[in-house]
């Protein structure tokens, strides 16, 4: 037997082709790019142009309500970090959903609602990394957008189990216009208020308590998106209720200047940025950052999504 999408020789009872990551046991749909997207390059260098989607008829309709309320944020530089060890970051401009994702719009996506602490307005965690990307192409196919996500040729990550190896293969489509998560940067920009930043420490205010569900004051839960104040751009909860998945691996960031930084090539944990519920002030800075590992949960633990702005299509 061999891959209907490599060729490799399969032997024994494959899941999963071990060259390109192909799940074997489903029909793969080529789904035409040139009609839907620029020419356009992934942080690995691959253009997309044979990527193939797995259709299937049972994913749920998404009702337009239901769909996260973007901002648009304007490119521009600003220094990234703490004070001491901060660098220049040029950042192309981009849009950001308003809020993190709630379970609401999790479960008009997926069908499911994974949280511990239940609130159809409040952010959705216990998601992991994996099943954060599984969402935004998701939603991105349920908007007719291309999506960012790929692994191998197939851009049906929902085929893959979140502990499957090939997980280390996934790329990003930047130029795509579908949603995805933020990288590191542009989420700490967008955090900081974007080309006119702000200096606060926190994203909106050098008062945690105007801006932020945290440690002191969440009364040890989660929130419903939207009730402290926003940061000068209109974004909310940017710093405390949940923390945010980025898709960024995590390392030390380098000290040189960077434009549109998108994070190593590999690694073991990738970067979750804007404190919880669950932490203290020092951990919902706009500089804070921790990492997690891709299959990690917690109820602390959530992602808002973002979409890059392309010339003729946003």
């Amino acid at each position: 037997m061999r891959c209907n999408n490599c060729g490799t020789e399969l032997e024994g009872n494959f899941k999963f082709c071990p060259s390109c990551g192909q799940n074997v046991e489903e029909q793969i749909l080529t789904q035409t790019l040139a009609e839907i997207m620029r020419e356009g390059k992934t942080c690995d260098s691959g253009t997309g142009e044979d990527l193939k989607l797995n259709l299937k008829e049972d994913r749920p309709a998404v009702k337009s309500d239901a769909v996260p309320k973007m901002i648009y944020i304007e490119g521009g530089s600003f220094l990234m970090g703490m004070s001491e060890f901060n660098r220049s970051v040029m950042i192309n401009g981009f849009a950001v959903s308003e809020t993190p994702v709630t379970q609401r719009q999790y479960e008009a996506v997926t069908g499911k609602n994974p949280s511990k602490l239940k609130g159809a307005d409040r952010p959705v965690e216990c998601v992991n990394w994996c099943e954060a990307l599984i969402f935004c192409n998701l939603l991105s196919i349920s908007q007719g957008l291309l999506p960012c996500y790929s692994i191998g040729m197939n851009a049906d990550l929902s085929a893959f189990e979140t502990s499957s190896p090939v997980w280390k293969r996934v790329t990003c489509n930047f130029a795509a216009p579908g949603y995805r998560l933020p990288t590191e940067a542009e989420w700490e920009y967008a955090a900081r208020g974007g080309k006119n930043h702000s200096p606060a420490q926190f994203a909106g205010s050098d008062d945690i308590n105007k801006v932020a569900w945290f440690g002191e004051n969440s009364d040890v839960h989660t929130h419903s998106v939207g009730c402290k104040k926003p940061n000068m751009l209109g974004l909310y909860d940017m710093c405390g209720n949940v923390a945010e998945w980025c898709w960024d691996y995590m390392e030390e960031l380098p000290i040189m200047p960077m434009t549109n930084p998108c994070g190593p090539k590999s690694g073991n944990f990738h970067v979750k940025r804007g404190g919880s519920w669950l932490d203290d002030m020092q951990q919902c800075t706009v500089c804070y950052r921790s990492g997690s590992a891709p299959t990690g949960k917690s109820s602390s633990l959530g992602f808002r999504v973002c979409r890059s702005v392309i010339e003729g299509i946003m």
